[in-house]
């Protein structure tokens, strides 16, 4: 289900351990995570897209587009 999460995390060479650490979870949570066994809280998945440098709709496989919508400024 989640089949982009898994390339970008296997293109960069990380295990599933070192992404379950970068974000806070079991190594179990991510892998359920990426098999679509365990739903992605939303704070999860927007640490996932700036952390791979791609958008929420590409993570989950809404669009094929890896490179992002321009961020807005800060005010």
């Amino acid at each position: 289900m989640f089949e982009h999460m898994r390339k970008l995390r296997e293109e960069r060479g990380l295990s599933e351990k070192q992404v379950a650490d970068y974000l806070q979870v079991s190594e179990t949570a991510y892998s359920d995570y990426e098999q679509g066994k365990r739903r992605i809280p939303l704070q999860a998945l927007a640490r996932l897209a700036y952390f791979f440098g791609t958008s929420i709709d590409y993570l989950v496989g809404i669009t094929d587009e890896i490179k992002p919508h321009p961020r807005k400024k800060c005010e």
